[in-house]
């Protein structure tokens, strides 16, 4: 019994070293994200069943800042915009490799529907005359795979947030994003 305890402990101390020299050579960082722009390609009201329309291309920049780690975006990705509790359009992120000090540009194309889209588009148009602006919320899950050297270690999900405030939400005009911060949660 005290051999087993002594045995499991000498192996979490050695574990513990490892851990902590690997973390001392490839000093991980967290990747960072920002939303550069917006451009709504679709708004539109359906007279039929008054339904709203949207369709927006979204650029995303991807940074990593590690000297060492390279990041592989799975596929199955899940990117959706939302006004307050209602969702307007979901995406999706490529299938890419990120290597070490690289950054990314994408631009993203979202759809979506929303029923019942007279009541938005009333509290859109009272948010912007009220307030001059419409906040947005990006929300991500993706799937990654971190690349040590040239190790590739177990499957990783995070999940990104992004608050933005834009001018507008009208199709075929530039739309100014006055705001934009972004969060990240690592999920193992």
């Amino acid at each position: 019994m005290c051999w087993t305890l002594s045995l499991l402990l000498l192996l979490i101390v050695i574990l513990g070293i490892i851990v902590g020299i690997l973390f001392l050579v490839f000093r991980p960082k967290l990747p960072k994200y920002s939303i550069d722009g917006l451009r709504v390609t679709q708004f539109d009201l359906s007279s039929v069943n008054s339904s709203l329309s949207a369709s927006f291309d979204v650029n995303i920049t991807a940074r990593n800042p590690n000297k060492r780690i390279g990041i592989y975006y799975d596929g199955g990705s899940h990117i959706t915009v939302w006004y307050n509790e209602t969702q307007l359009c979901e995406g999706a992120l490529p299938k890419f490799y990120q290597g070490h000090r690289n950054t990314t540009v994408l631009v993203l194309p979202m759809t979506g529907q929303v029923q019942n889209g007279t009541v938005l588009l009333t509290a859109l148009q009272q948010q912007q005359q009220m307030t001059g602006n419409i906040p947005l919320m990006l929300r991500a899950k993706q799937t990654v795979r971190v690349k040590l050297g040239s190790l590739k270690l177990m499957k990783m999900k995070f999940r990104i947030r992004c608050r933005l405030v834009v001018n507008a939400l009208s199709a075929d005009n530039a739309i100014r994003i006055s705001s934009s911060s972004c969060s990240f949660r690592l999920r193992l």
